[in-house]
């Protein structure tokens, strides 16, 4: 029997989006049970929650302070255990976000650091250079050299994001071992596994050498747009000998026979192969989709063929999350605060649904919700957004809250109180109540498919093959023994359609009203799935 995770689709929730239940403009877990028959009702196997562990919020809990508890405008450690309780009474996993690279700068462990106690190589420190500037030349992901000097040590601390997430010293065995004994401790009160957060950069080059540069003649556009991707980063993070934690991780997982983890790669995609295995992760994802917005049939066969070329990997899939900017915008369906394209909505549910993996499904994926409009730098809470505005507006666009209810007021019903980040008017027509019980709506589309994945064997365990990119057209066959799906998207945003030949079968999902499987022009943005005889 294959393990619960394989195939199954995880339903990511950003707490602090989800649903308000007292009026403080903040999600909470006791909103998260509130909306429980709504998630059980999508047909997801599991939720995953984004950290909701004490945090400053520098970078909205991925910035850790205790992670051993939860931050009180979450709740409780009591209420975590009720939530757990009902998760699993309605028949679904709990998966927690684990942030073990780096912490706050607020974590009692780094304050003994930073004043050279007991735990002062549990993070990363090194000497500055004669002039004062940084130790090397690594690039923090946000901006700016990614080391900090404090007075306090007269040294320099490593710091890959925000100055105020200083990095952990894990090749350092006490340091490891506090932080894997955080997984021991949730997974003792009944959490089913982990997403663990840039799972590539555990270990630095402990000589601490230069990252090489990418050179101009190499650049492209994306390098341009951040100094960060100019230089490969191989020194500060991805090196091979990072798969020494996972394996560790791993070890601790088997320890509990449904525990399930997954890792997020967000950078050297390539050795994902060295990182996920028999005796590494059970999975992980790249951002070759999460930063893709060409939307063409050659990106998905490209990374299929690279997975092909490493059968022991079991990827994890996914279009959509809270660092991502929303799939309908970031495909050119629908520009930020413009409500939304339904089309190009089922199309990508279609499509992420009946690809070979775990997947992974954002909240709103399932409304077909557009990047929400940060209108004005007022209006930012990203400091990301902050840094280029307004030509890159950072991240708050994907974290708008959840509309529940569009006659609800400027929140949706996600609060009766001012939200901690102002929900997109373009999000009202989309909300769940104007959705809910409507036939053709995304979100019916999106039940209708996830049933389909859980009635149809095939796309839970099946293999993917024989995928062929016929101009704007992405055809594939799944299969599990006798058992075949003949798959064809037309990810065209306009046009006149394309011929594709038939397949001899049953007509199982349409994203065409009125398409047959005897048809043979494709129109653009629609799909046909057949189970072939």
């Amino acid at each position: 029997m294959e393990p619960w995770w394989k195939g199954a689709v995880i339903y990511q929730i950003y707490p602090r989006s989800y649903f308000d239940t007292n009026g403080d403009g903040i999600g909470d877990l006791a909103g998260i049970r509130a909306k429980l028959d709504y998630i059980a009702s999508l047909g997801v196997d599991a939720i995953w929650l984004s950290p909701i562990y004490p945090s400053p919020d520098r970078d909205y809990g991925y910035d850790v302070a205790d992670y051993c508890d939860v931050d009180p405008k979450f709740g409780t450690l009591e209420e975590f255990d009720a939530l757990l309780a009902d998760v699993h009474g309605r028949g679904m996993k709990l998966i927690l976000d684990q942030v073990l690279s780096h912490t706050s700068d607020e974590h009692p462990w780094f304050v003994d650091s930073m004043l050279g106690g007991e735990k002062k190589d549990w993070y990363v420190w090194a000497d500055p250079q004669d002039d004062g500037t940084a130790p090397n030349n690594w690039l923090s992901a946000f901006g700016g050299p990614a080391w900090a000097y404090h007075p306090a040590r007269r040294q320099h601390y490593h710091h890959k994001f925000y100055r105020e997430q200083p990095k952990l010293n894990l090749h350092n065995p006490d340091t490891r071992k506090a932080a894997l004994d955080v997984l021991r401790f949730w997974l003792d009160r009944g959490v089913d596994g982990f997403r663990l957060d840039v799972a590539n950069t555990y270990l630095h080059d402990a000589t601490l050498s230069d990252n090489p540069a990418i050179s101009a003649a190499e650049r492209t556009g994306y390098e341009w747009s951040h100094p960060p991707r100019m230089q490969r980063h191989v020194n500060d993070a991805n090196r091979e000998e990072n798969a020494e934690v996972l394996r560790e991780i791993r070890l601790i997982a088997n320890g509990y026979p449904e525990a399930f983890v997954f890792g997020e790669f967000s950078e050297e995609p390539e050795l994902l192969p060295k990182f996920v295995g028999p005796d590494t992760l059970h999975s992980g994802y790249t951002f070759d989709f999460l930063d893709d917005k060409a939307f063409a049939p050659e990106v998905f066969k490209a990374y299929f063929d690279f997975l092909a070329r490493h059968p022991h990997i079991w990827p994890c899939v996914t279009f959509s999350n809270h660092d991502s900017v929303r799939t309908v915008t970031r495909y050119g369906g629908a520009p930020a605060g413009a409500g939304g394209n339904p089309a190009l909505a089922k199309l990508a549910i279609s499509l992420l649904l009946c690809l070979k993996g775990t997947v992974l499904f954002y909240q709103g994926e399932e409304l077909g919700l557009d990047e929400g409009d940060v209108a004005t730098r007022a209006d930012i809470k990203d400091p990301m957004g902050d840094l280029y505005f307004p030509f890159f507006k950072g991240r708050d666009g994907a974290r708008t809250p959840m509309p529940w209810r569009a006659e609800e007021g400027a929140t949706f019903g996600f609060s009766s109180g001012t939200p901690w980040l102002n929900a997109s008017p373009s999000h009202g027509p989309l909300a769940v109540s104007a959705q809910e019980d409507k036939p053709g709506s995304v979100l019916a589309f999106a039940r209708e498919v996830l049933e389909l994945r859980h009635v149809e064997p095939v796309l839970t365990h099946g293999s993917i093959e024989e995928i062929e990119c016929i101009g704007t057209v992405l055809r594939f066959k799944r299969r599990l023994g006798d058992d075949c799906l003949d798959c064809t998207f037309n990810l065209a945003l306009e046009g006149d359609g394309a011929d594709v030949p038939l397949a001899k079968g049953e007509l199982v999902l349409s994203v065409s009203p009125g398409a047959t499987a005897r048809q043979m022009r494709l129109p653009p943005l629609s799909a046909r799935v057949v189970k072939v005889v």
